[in-house]
């Protein structure tokens, strides 16, 4: 059922069993799970069902960090569906190793193990419509059985295969829109911000959120268990604002929320000459494999990337990271071609704030020549045409203290909330590991007879690079850890010091992995939704709070 808060009546009390804030992917698959457990639920949403400009203003704020990072328009979505609006559809679990804690890594570990999560795993296909719950790279290559598919022989045993599957991608607030409507237990309140999460006298236990829209309304909704996830960000800056008992915010007794924010940072680098029997090869070049049906089987698009073994990551004391080849078109990086990147883009129902069809027809007509050379290497992949091919590389950030989420001290949004001062930080080893990932598969291509490769000067101990960019896979800042010392949520995603207040979403990653995280946190929105099952069950409702 929906409910715009714009026409419920001022200083109205909402009661329910489970108020979740955040209708994106965490939001709405436990939403649905606790409906199907015959579990009341309110759905705090702070947009409606497309896309505005004063509730997308919100997001806005200040980057504090070293290089310029756009974290709010384009990257994150504020409306019924959240950032599954504006993703791409990449979707891999992690690996085994991104869940144990590695020496040579500073603050990593998991609570929790790959085994913990293998059966939400699987559960994420049919929710994030994606194919059979098969990873292993031969099983794909045979499937397709294309002479312009194949996987490169690699022979230092250095170097690994890995596949990642597409979602279409789901488009949550389209694709669960009826069964949120159709269901007489889960109540979506649209236009719904959460401005405060107001506890007891103790800051132990919530015992309402103040909601209000931009059209001025306010209510109050009252739960006996309350889950946040509104994601990376956004996670933090509520728990921060909600300050009226806790000075710091809510479960940041230890200094730790906002902390350790983590997104994967990309390159583009070096240069690629294919021998030829490899130079038209689809499987592991981004601007063939992305979304195409030649690349694909059982009804599932895939994409082909190359990672370092768990060993040779061990030996060589480096983070995980995915490497894609991406040839280079003509016209690349014109206005031309990115308006025609842009519309396509469009065609896949992805949300990109400001765009418009008529702007992008004009700057097409306007460099004929640019657009119609890039899309016609993109669609029939002329090899005379193709101007070269360079690595792809994103890498697992390090976790840092130091990168963090905080509250602006000056600027307020429509709302009255202080608006977010992001400074996302990178460590060295990011650097080196960059390096040595290239060096490595670089020996590897080499070694095999595949190409000829010039890799660019090292980075490490030098300024990043100024095509240095963010994947806008926002992370880490409540992150999950059994001693309040080291992490804002307990295993079971509760907050540290409260009774009844969970966070969900990627904000309650410890380490980040090379993978795309919303398969990820999917997998962990069942799980909680399982535990809140429990708790709600439990003799007399009684909500226990863990010892700090």
């Amino acid at each position: 059922m929906f409910i715009d808060t714009r026409r419920v009546e001022q200083g109205a009390v909402v009661e329910t069993t489970v108020c979740i804030i955040g209708g994106g992917v965490a939001g709405i698959t436990l939403a649905m799970e606790l409906d199907k457990k015959g579990i009341e639920v309110c759905l705090l949403e702070s947009g409606g069902f497309n896309p505005d400009d004063d509730t997308r203003d919100l997001y806005r704020g200040e980057d504090v960090g070293e290089w310029r990072y756009n974290f709010a328009d384009g990257s994150r979505s504020r409306f019924l569906g959240g950032s599954s609006n504006c993703w791409g559809g990449w979707c891999r679990p992690l690996d085994p190793w991104d869940f144990e804690k590695r020496e040579w890594i500073a603050h990593s570990g998991w609570p929790i193990g790959l085994n913990e999560l293998t059966p939400y795993y699987e559960r994420t296909h049919a929710l994030l419509k994606l194919g059979p719950n098969n990873f292993d790279p031969e099983f794909w290559e045979r499937s397709i059985n294309r002479p312009d598919v194949r996987r490169i022989p690699l022979v230092t045993g250095k170097v690994r295969d890995t596949i990642s599957q597409f979602s279409p991608p789901a488009r949550f607030g389209k694709l669960y829109r009826d069964t949120l409507k159709r269901s007489q237990r889960v109540r979506v309140f649209l236009y719904a911000n959460a401005t405060n999460i107001d506890t007891d006298q103790s800051g132990q236990s919530v015992t309402h959120i103040d909601v209000a829209t931009l059209s001025g309304r306010r209510i109050k909704v009252s739960a006996k268990l309350y889950v946040l996830a509104t994601g990376g960000i956004e996670n933090a800056r509520m728990l921060l604002a909600s300050n009226k008992v806790q000075r710091a915010g809510l479960g940041n007794a230890n200094d730790l929320v906002g902390r350790f924010f983590m997104d994967h940072p990309r390159l583009f680098s070096g240069n690629i000459k294919f021998g030829k029997q490899w130079s038209r090869n689809k499987l592991s070049d981004v601007k063939y494999h992305y979304m195409n049906a030649a690349v694909a089987a059982h009804g599932t698009c895939i994409a082909h990337q190359f990672a370092l073994t768990a060993d040779t990551l061990r030996e060589e004391r480096l983070l995980n990271a995915r490497v894609w080849f991406s040839s280079v078109f003509p016209g690349e990086g014109s206005e031309g071609a990115q308006a025609l990147f842009r519309c396509k883009q469009a065609l896949l129902k992805k949300e990109q704030a400001g765009w418009k069809f008529s702007k992008d027809l004009m700057t097409m007509l306007g460099h004929p020549l640019d657009t119609m050379a890039y899309g016609y290497t993109r669609l029939f992949q002329p090899r005379w045409l193709i101007q070269g091919v360079k690595f792809q590389l994103i890498v697992e950030p390090e976790p840092d203290p130091n990168s963090r989420v905080m509250l602006s001290p000056s600027q307020r949004d429509q709302l009255g909330m202080n608006r977010v001062r992001v400074d996302w930080r990178l460590t060295s080893n990011v650097q080196r590991t960059f390096d040595r990932t290239l060096e490595i598969l670089a020996e590897d291509m080499r070694r095999s007879g595949v190409a000829e490769v010039e890799l660019d000067p090292p980075i490490e101990g030098k300024k990043w690079p100024a095509d240095l960019e963010g994947t806008w896979h926002h992370m880490g800042t409540t992150r999950m850890h059994d001693s309040p010392k080291h992490g804002v949520v307990d295993r079971n995603c509760k907050v540290h010091g409260m009774a009844n207040l969970y966070v969900a979403g990627s904000s309650v990653f410890p380490t980040a992995g090379a993978n795309f995280p919303t398969i990820t946190l999917a997998a962990l929105a069942f799980r909680l939704a399982e535990h809140i099952v429990m708790e709600v069950r439990s003799a007399g409702t009684n909500f226990s709070m863990e010892a700090a």
